[in-house]
This record gives C-alpha cells, structure tokens and sequence, in this order.
C-alpha cells in the first residue's frame, strides 16, 4: 500500500510514530486548499503565506505532544486552526478583513455565487456579466461578518452546513440560521437598490 492512499487518520498516527512522510503528504494533500482558504479571508498573499505556515507550526507542535484527538476530522481541524490565527490576526489590529475578492486555489479572483450563476447568463455580454459579478460581489461585502463566512464557505467551498457549523463552532441551526439571513439580506438589498445579478 502506498503513502499517498492512507487516510489522513492514517498518516497522523504514522508521523506521530516517527515518520517524516506521513506529514509531508498531509501537507501536500491539503497546501492548495488550506492556503486558497486562508488567502480568501486575508486578501493578502505574504499575510496568507505567514498564516499557513503559523497553521503547520501548530499542527507539528499538536501532533508532537500526542494531543491530537480530531479522528477522521484533519482538514477541518486545520481549517479551524487557521481561522483561529486569521481572528487573532484581525483583533490584534482591530480590522475585519474585507470580501471583496476572493481567489482560487492558482491565486484566480473568482465569485464566490459563480457556481449557482442563473443559465440566462450564458447571453450575457462579457460586460454585462462582469457588472452582476461586481453588483453582487458588493452586495456580499455589506453583509455581518458571520453572514458573509458562511455564505462563502457553502458557495466557494461547497461546504456542508455541518461542516461548517463545525468549522465555526457553532450548531447546525445557527449555520443554517445564518445563511437563511444572509439570503434574506442579500434579496433586500437587491430589490430595495434594482441591482441587476445573478442566482
């Protein structure tokens, strides 16, 4: 059996038993995912970069003193590291980081409702296109912080709402709760200002 087709469970425990490659697959397994998420959030590459390495320095310190305890739940379990760091990061600053751009894992600004973009869009002019993509990208910014994430995490991360009820440590009814105000709030906003976007 190769490395690379163990669990994440799997590899822990063989690091945690001395072997160097169990954490350097888990690490090359989830890099791009990890740092795309971070760098959402950030909206700053070299802040981005400092986070996910702190994250790792966590993660080896955690494992190493045997207090790992996350069984079957790795990724979200660094998700929740880094998001720990990126909130201390912003109270020691005292600034809530923006969401007006979000990237890809190549660093690519996406739009985060892109994967539920209406099929009417296809004879949208490039134009016309971009300015919905902006309207709404607008619209996403002036939600609460809290609205905001998890919109972002279910539409950008096809996240489940357990998921990310997990993520944020909240319950399932308060994710769920929040993306049903986000929604409501974004189909104010829309109408009260007869913004032309996308669902």
């Amino acid at each position: 059996m190769s490395i690379q087709s163990l669990t994440d469970h799997q590899l822990v425990e063989i690091y945690q038993q001395g072997n160097e490659k169990g954490l350097e697959t888990l690490l090359h397994r989830h890099k791009s995912k990890l740092f795309s998420s971070i760098l959402v959030i950030v909206k700053d590459r070299a802040l981005a970069e400092d986070v996910f390495q702190d994250t790792f320095v966590k993660v080896i310190q955690t494992l190493k003193k045997g207090q790992y305890n996350e069984e079957g739940k790795f990724l979200p379990w660094i998700y929740r590291i880094s998001r720990n760091l990126i909130i201390d990061h912003f109270r020691r600053i005292k600034k809530m980081p923006p969401a007006a751009v979000y990237y890809n894992e190549e660093g690519e600004e996406l739009h985060p409702l892109d994967r539920v973009a209406d099929n009417k869009d296809v004879y949208l002019t490039e134009e016309e296109g971009l300015k919905r993509k902006n309207n709404i990208r607008e619209l996403i910014h002036e939600l609460p912080a809290d609205q905001r994430e998890v919109v972002i995490m279910r539409t950008y991360y096809d996240m489940s709402f357990k998921e990310i009820a997990d993520l944020t440590n909240v319950s399932i009814n308060t994710s769920l709760g929040r993306m049903r105000y986000a929604l409501i709030n974004l189909k104010k906003m829309i109408e009260d200002r007869k913004v032309e976007v996308s669902f």
